[in-house]
């Protein structure tokens, strides 16, 4: 295959696996061996083990972070304090994306960033949705109050008042604060009940 021919297979989207070019009579040998010639031509950059993105300045548009994350890997979905600086919901920017993930948690880094992964019980994978962030593209992402409660989640002692403040909530007409109620619920968990009732106070004295 000739690297014009990939461009056109994989269209818009820079980013892809290697199994989009096993399609036909190619073998598995002769795709790697190709990606392996194009990446030290500098034409493609590999992320992880078959998934792959077009270099610059061959790739007609950058590839939105959030969906690299989605790609690493399958079962995870944007979270933490990655989804609530995407809301507006805190001030600090974020430079590393934060996913959960049913899989063996795991930092991932690339040329392109640095992708973090926490494990996450299978229970409490929920709360998420498919959204659309950038023409074309749509990712897995928690909704505002279960990025908040994630967060909760996987911080030691945040369920006090000072690592409440500490947060510094903004835009809080964006979060739901009966969804807050009935996810902290779902937990079932005292640690993230205590801290609902922290946030629901933090919500409302500044609506």
């Amino acid at each position: 295959m000739k690297f014009k021919e990939l461009l056109e297979l994989i269209g818009e989207e820079p980013i892809f696996k290697s199994s989009l070019l096993m399609a036909g009579n190619r073998s598995a040998f002769s795709v790697r061996l190709q990606l392996s010639r194009w990446v030290s031509e500098g034409k493609i950059l590999q992320i992880k083990r078959g998934l792959y993105v077009v270099a610059k300045p061959y790739r007609n548009k950058e590839p939105h972070p959030f969906l690299i994350a989605n790609m690493i890997k399958k079962a995870s979905y944007i979270s933490l304090q990655s989804a609530l600086e995407y809301y507006g919901i805190i001030p600090e920017y974020v430079p590393k994306i934060t996913s959960v993930t049913t899989e063996r948690p795991e930092v991932v880094n690339t040329k392109l960033g640095s992708f973090i992964f926490k494990h996450l019980k299978k229970e409490f994978f929920w709360g998420y949705k498919e959204r659309k962030i950038i023409k074309g593209t749509s990712v897995f992402m928690a909704t505002p109050e279960k990025a908040l409660l994630d967060l909760i989640y996987f911080t030691p002692d945040s369920d006090n008042l000072d690592y409440i403040e500490e947060l510094r909530l903004q835009s809080n007409e964006k979060l739901d604060v009966e969804l807050l109620m009935y996810y902290s619920k779902r937990f079932k968990k005292p640690k993230i009940e205590r801290a609902y009732y922290l946030l629901k106070k933090s919500i409302m004295n500044k609506k």
